[in-house]
C-alpha cells in the first residue's frame, strides 16, 4: 500500500506546473523576481536552456529582470544580462519585417490588397499571383516552405516558389517562414533599401535599440550561441543562405532593446516623446484577424490565439498578442493591462517542445499573477519545488520495494506471460507463455503500471 501511494503522488506532481504566486513586490514599485529565477534554474536543470534572461515591464520600462547562466561553458565566461545579445530567430518577422511593412503601408506606398505579382513579375500569370500582403502577414498564402539555394539567390527561391505546387491563397492558416522571406524582400523592392539598412534607419536608431541588428558587428565571443552555431551567426539556414539578412529571421538583439521596442508599442508609437510608428499603424498592425473558422486569430505578424500562443499564460487579456521563436525567444504584449514579458534563452533541448512551451506559459503566468496582486489564491513555487525533491529522495529509497512489488505481481500470472527486466534498464518486456502465446489483460496491465511509474521517475528526477 505504500508503495501504490508514493506511485500515486508521482504521477501527481510530474503534471505541468499550476499557475502560482510570486513574492510580494514590496514598496519597490517593481516585482520580485524570486519565481522567476526558479523557473530558470529549473529549466536549466532538465537541460532545457544553457541559461537565459526574462524582463517583465510596461509602457513606462522594466519593472523586474531575472537571468541565470552564462554565455558559454567556459570558466570565466560573462554571465547572461538584458544586455546580452541573441539570435532571436523568428521574433525577427515581429521586430524587424512587421514595422518595415507597416511603415510602408502608413505612407501610403503599398497596400495589404496588393497582388504579389504587382511586386514579384515572377508571379504574374501563375496560380499564385493574387496572393495577397495581408495572406502572407496572416500565414495564409497557402505556401509551404522551400530551401534555398546554395548560390543564396533571392531570386532563385522565387522562381523555386513559383513552380511549386499550392493549395490556394486563403483557404487556412499555415505558418511558413516563406511567407516573411517574401515579405522581407518586398520591403528591398519597394524601398531599393534592404531590410537592415531599412530598419536600422527607420526603426531602430530612432527607437534607441542600439543593439538589435543584422549581421552584428559586436564580437561574437559576447554573443550567446545558439545550438550549433557560434554567437553571432544566425541559427536559421535559409537565412545564413541568404546572407544572414532575411524577413523571417536573422535578427540579434537584447530583452533590454526588445524592452523598448514592446513599450513603443504599449506606448502606440511613440517612445519618450518620439514617433517611430503612428497610432493608426500600430492598431492597424494589432487588430486580429480570424483564420480557420475563428478558430485560430492572427494579427499582422503577431499571434493572438494559435497552437503557437504558449507565452500568453493564463493572465493575459484577449487583446494581447506576441510571438516566439525557435531559438528559445519569445515575447508577448498586452496593452489593455499595460505589460510585457520576454524570455531570452540559450535553447538546449529542441526536442521537448511540450516542456519549452510549458516554460514560456508559466514564465508570464507567474509575472502576470504578481502584477494582478493574485498571491493569496496560489500555491509559492519553491514550495513545490521543496516537495518535489523530498518525493526523488523518497523514490530512490523506495525503488527496490517498487520493483519486487512488480516483479510479485507478473510471477503471479507467470502461466499467461514471462516478464523480464533487461539489465541497466527499467522497462518490461512481456513474452508470450502457456496460453497460446497470448498474454493475460492483468500481466499487461502490471507491465504497463510500472513502465509508466518507471518513466515518471525519470522525468521528475530531472526535473
Amino acid at each position: 500500500m505504500r508503495v501504490i501511494l508514493l506511485i500515486l503522488l508521482l504521477l501527481s506532481l510530474v503534471s505541468p506546473i499550476k499557475a502560482q504566486a510570486l513574492v510580494d513586490p514590496g514598496t519597490t514599485g517593481g516585482i520580485s523576481t524570486a519565481n522567476l529565477d526558479l523557473l530558470l534554474e529549473r529549466a536549466m536543470s532538465e537541460n532545457l536552456i544553457a541559461g537565459g534572461v526574462v524582463v517583465v515591464g510596461n509602457h513606462e520600462g522594466i519593472i523586474a529582470t531575472a537571468a541565470r547562466g552564462q554565455l558559454s561553458a567556459a570558466a570565466g565566461a560573462p554571465a547572461i544580462t538584458a544586455r546580452t545579445l541573441f539570435d532571436v530567430a523568428s521574433l525577427t518577422k515581429v521586430i524587424a519585417t512587421t514595422p518595415a511593412v507597416i511603415k510602408l503601408l502608413d505612407e501610403g506606398r503599398i497596400s495589404l490588397t496588393d497582388p504579389l505579382s504587382k511586386w514579384y513579375p515572377e508571379f504574374a500569370g501563375t496560380d499564385k499571383g493574387n496572393i495577397t500582403i495581408l495572406h502572407l502577414m496572416t500565414h495564409t498564402s497557402g505556401l509551404s516552405d522551400v530551401m534555398v539555394g546554395q548560390g543564396g539567390s533571392v531570386e532563385g527561391l522565387v522562381r523555386k516558389v513559383a513552380a511549386e505546387r499550392f493549395r490556394g491563397a486563403g483557404t487556412g492558416f499555415e505558418y511558413a517562414d516563406i511567407n516573411f522571406i517574401l515579405l522581407g524582400e518586398l520591403v528591398h523592392r519597394v524601398t531599393g533599401e534592404r531590410l537592415d539598412k531599412f530598419c536600422r534607419e527607420q526603426i531602430y536608431e530612432p527607437l534607441g535599440t542600439r543593439d538589435t541588428s543584422f549581421l552584428p558587428s559586436r564580437d561574437g565571443n559576447d554573443i550567446a550561441p545558439t545550438s550549433g552555431t557560434q554567437g553571432g551567426v544566425v541559427q536559421d539556414e535559409n537565412a545564413r543562405r541568404l546572407g544572414g539578412v532575411a524577413g523571417h529571421a536573422g535578427l540579434f538583439s537584447s530583452a533590454y532593446d526588445l524592452a523598448r521596442y514592446a513599450r513603443l508599442i504599449l506606448g502606440r508609437g511613440t517612445l519618450d516623446g518620439t514617433r517611430i510608428l503612428s497610432e493608426q499603424a500600430v492598431s492597424q498592425m494589432t487588430t486580429p484577424y480570424a483564420c480557420n473558422n475563428g478558430k485560430i486569430k492572427r494579427a499582422l505578424g503577431w499571434d493572438v490565439a494559435s497552437p503557437f500562443s504558449a507565452p500568453k499564460g493564463s493572465y493575459f487579456s484577449e487583446a494581447s498578442f506576441g510571438h516566439t521563436g525557435y531559438s528559445g525567444s519569445s515575447i508577448w504584449i498586452d496593452p489593455q493591462q499595460d505589460m510585457f514579458v520576454i524570455m531570452l534563452t540559450r535553447r538546449l533541448d529542441y526536442r521537448n517542445v511540450h516542456n519549452f512551451n510549458q516554460l514560456r506559459r508559466n514564465m508570464s503566468t507567474y509575472a502576470a499573477a504578481d502584477l494582478k496582486g493574485i498571491a493569496d489564491e496560489l500555491a509559492p513555487v519553491a514550495e513545490e519545488q521543496k516537495t518535489k525533491a523530498q518525493v526523488v529522495t523518497a523514490v530512490a529509497v523506495s525503488e527496490p520495494v517498487v520493483r519486487r512489488f512488480a516483479s510479485l505481481k507478473l510471477h503471479h500470472d507467470r502461466h499467461a506471460a514471462k516478464c523480464s527486466v533487461k539489465p541497466g534498464r527499467r522497462t518490461l518486456q512481456a513474452r508470450a507463455g502457456h496460453r497460446g502465446g497470448k498474454v493475460t489483460k492483468v500481466a499487461r496491465n502490471d507491465a504497463g503500471k510500472v513502465r509508466s511509474a518507471s518513466k515518471k521517475h525519470r522525468s521528475l528526477a530531472r526535473s
